[in-house]
């Protein structure tokens, strides 16, 4: 009801424009920005390798991975052989990836 008693109300000045355009672009290139750098990022628990074990694993708030390197990968490596729960199962094929399978001798 405003804009018909006010006829200037629904229009822009070119300076309120011009701060739209500027943070509508802005936007655009935060988000932007947001996205290549979650796509090209490097993940620091990506892939279990060069000693160091990730495992993911199903727990009570959807999932957690498991890191391990160094003595307590060895560990987890050795204790995942010889055991038959769903953990060890899991951490498996993991250990075999970072070359600590059952066959591999420790490394220092």
């Amino acid at each position: 009801m405003y804009a018909k008693t006010n006829p200037g109300a629904g229009s822009l000045t070119t300076r309120q424009k011009r701060i739209f355009a500027i943070t509508g672009v802005a936007l655009v290139l935060v988000f932007a920005g947001l996205g290549v750098w979650g796509a090209l990022s490097h993940d620091a628990y990506g892939a279990s390798g060069h000693g160091c074990v990730n495992v993911t694993v199903p727990s009570s708030t959807g999932g957690a991975t498991l890191h391990y390197c160094g003595s307590a990968a060895r560990t987890f490596c050795r204790t995942a052989f010889q055991s038959n729960d769903q953990l060890s199962q899991r951490g498996r094929p993991q250990c075999v990836l970072a070359g600590l399978g059952p066959s591999s001798s420790p490394k220092p």
